[in-house]
This record gives structure tokens, C-alpha cells and sequence, in this order.
């Protein structure tokens, strides 16, 4: 299992929009997530704008690809791309800027003993 963590940037004066569209995704778009091995996914957000979101799934590239080309995911993006600080010509889940591991703690320090 990967775990993948990513930062993006929030437009000044969007993250209200951003958080508000968020809170109502639609169960399609979700159930799609999901079907592409997007688990475990969560978003967080700094006052100033900063994305980070965090999920897990078996393979990124495969999860990305399996996004790439669905109706649901395009509407998706168009709708977010507005508020979202995106590289030139790329959408918003193509500029995602990921972030290496450097540390997990998966179980309990004493499972080690």
C-alpha cells in the first residue's frame, strides 16, 4: 500500500469556496475515487491557502490513470479549477505536488520487542 501525501494552493480569498465544495461532493465523483484505489483520503487546509491532502492506494500512477478521461473527473476538475493554483495547461489533480515519506509509525513500538 502507497501512502501518498500532496500539497496544492488555494487561490486568495477561495478557501471558503474550496472548503464549501468539498463538504458536498458528489457521490459520484466519490464512488469514483474510491473504484480508482483512492482510500483512506483526506484534504486539510491552511488559512493561507495551503493544500494538503493525504490518501492511500496500491498504486498512484494506476489511481491517477484510472481518474484520467471520466466524465465525473472532468466536471470535477473544471468546477475546482477556478479556485485552485494549478501549473499552465495542466488540470488541478495533474499539479498535485507530492511529498516523499520519511517516517510511519504503523504499529506499536512494542510489537518490535
Amino acid at each position: 500500500m502507497q501512502r501518498v501525501c500532496f500539497t496544492l494552493h488555494v487561490r486568495e480569498g477561495c478557501l471558503e469556496e474550496y472548503s464549501a465544495r468539498h463538504a458536498e461532493v458528489w457521490p459520484e465523483m466519490r464512488q469514483a475515487l474510491w473504484d480508482a484505489g483512492w482510500h483512506n483520503y483526506s484534504i486539510f487546509a491552511r488559512d493561507d491557502g495551503l493544500i494538503v491532502g493525504y490518501f492511500e492506494t496500491e498504486d498512484f500512477d494506476a489511481a491517477l490513470a484510472a481518474m484520467d478521461g471520466l466524465e465525473i473527473n472532468a466536471r470535477w476538475q473544471a468546477l475546482m479549477a477556478p479556485l485552485v493554483e494549478a501549473e499552465e495547461g495542466r488540470r488541478v489533480d495533474e499539479s498535485l505536488n507530492r511529498l516523499p515519506m520519511i517516517f510511519a509509525l504503523h504499529r506499536s513500538p512494542a510489537e518490535d520487542i
